[in-house]
């Protein structure tokens, strides 16, 4: 089969949830980061074949994603587009399966993305389809109601949330409060250190924010990093849950933003004058029982490892996403490896953020911005996914 380059990956900053990108609809924040792919690489948008954009809480407002952004994005109107869902798990689904649709030949240049506006996530009612003759209309927030329902209830039982699953890792691997919040306090020192050493620079598409008055606001940052963070601050905030150890402050954020990417046969590359910075080398995806949710990344990467003949040793670069401090922590104690130079070297979800759909691509983005820099062979990239599964895969720097 082709091999799958990677070129161009770039993102947005991650906005804070009901910050500075709260007005921004999803189908322009995926329309700005997919025109700055074009941008960048020069590339005449009607040889991409297709946009597989991953959305994890769409809606009729904006159905099917990818062809919404590249019409959006006023790309040809032969461009197609489709969207995908895998949870937490569904940026990196994008790129594996856009890679799979060049490896095969069944198109030579895809688009690869993934959006998430949390801020905009809507309340929604299952009451008034034909009519409510009486009484009240309930109405669910998605955001809550998707983590309660990750699961078929009749055969796991109620799960309150991803909170509670986290509590439930945390307890089988031992991990203490004090070790949540030591890992979340380095999650923000790391990068805060990686926007202030401008390591993030080449990698993030500013947006443009119409404001009321006067004009637009340029937000060209990451809005939920907090340098000045100290293990005082983080002691002091209450679990979530009664004798619990998760608490907003070791816990991942919710947030908006969106990350794209091209993904191009290898042989392609030369005659579109277009320049990789790596490849898909192998991915993996796996099952695990839905109320340890978190633990997902260890069977995942375990199948990728025995399918690739790979280990962490082989890895400059490891990036798990930090869906909470205590499951990353368990993670690695499940995989029996933790290497500080080589594990989340620049923050993740707990500093950086989780916009579900994007994060993914966001991780990528950033895992092969740093191979680059390191000139570091391979990065692993993995994150668990709501209703029991974890993802994984290995990247090869160009």
């Amino acid at each position: 089969m082709k091999r799958a380059a990677i070129v161009s990956p770039l993102r947005t900053p991650i906005g804070a949830f009901g910050g500075s990108l709260r007005s921004i609809p999803v189908e322009e924040l995926g329309a700005t980061v997919a025109r700055a792919v074009v941008e960048r690489t020069g590339l005449d948008p009607a040889r991409i074949e297709d946009v597989v954009f991953a959305h994890s809480y769409a809606n009729g407002e904006v159905p099917c994603t990818g062809r919404w952004v590249a019409l959006q994005a006023g790309f040809p109107i032969s461009v197609a587009g489709m969207q995908l869902d895998r949870r937490c798990g569904s940026g990196l689904q994008a790129i594996a399966t856009a890679a799979m649709m060049v490896q095969t030949g069944a198109a030579d240049v895809v688009m690869a993305g993934g959006v998430e506006s949390m801020s905009n996530v809507e309340y929604y009612t299952t009451d008034m389809r034909w009519g409510k003759r009486a009484g009240t209309v309930k109405f669910h927030d998605r955001l809550e109601r998707g983590r309660e329902r990750s699961q078929p209830e009749a055969r796991f039982g109620r799960i309150s949330g991803m909170i509670e699953t986290a509590e439930n890792v945390a307890r089988d691997y031992g991990i203490s409060r004090e070790q949540a919040d030591a890992f979340a306090l380095r999650s923000h020192q790391r990068a805060a250190e990686a926007w202030s050493s401008g390591k993030f620079a080449q990698e993030v598409v500013p947006v443009s924010v119409a404001q009321r008055k006067g004009e637009a606001l340029i937000v060209s940052e990451d809005e939920g990093i907090r340098g000045d963070l100290t293990i005082e601050q983080l002691a002091r905030l209450k679990p979530l849950m009664k004798d619990g150890i998760v608490t907003a402050g070791n816990a991942c954020q919710q947030n908006d933003a969106a990350a794209a990417c091209l993904i191009v046969a290898e042989d392609k590359l030369e005659a579109l004058g277009l320049a990789p910075i790596g490849y898909l080398h192998s991915w993996a995806v796996a099952g695990c029982e839905p109320s340890h949710m978190g633990i997902g990344p260890v069977p995942a990467v375990k199948k990728l490892f025995g399918k690739n003949g790979l280990g962490f040793d082989d890895m400059g670069l490891v990036e798990l996403n930090e869906a909470f401090a205590c499951q990353a922590l368990a993670c690695a104690k499940g995989w029996g490896w933790n290497d500080p130079d080589r594990f989340n070297v620049n923050g993740s979800g707990i500093s950086l953020g989780h916009p579900v759909g994007a994060t993914g691509v966001r991780i990528m983005t950033s895992l092969m911005h740093e191979l680059g820099r390191r000139g570091a062979r391979y990065g692993l990239e993995t994150m668990c996914i709501g209703g029991g599964q974890g993802i994984a895969a290995v990247f090869e720097r160009a």
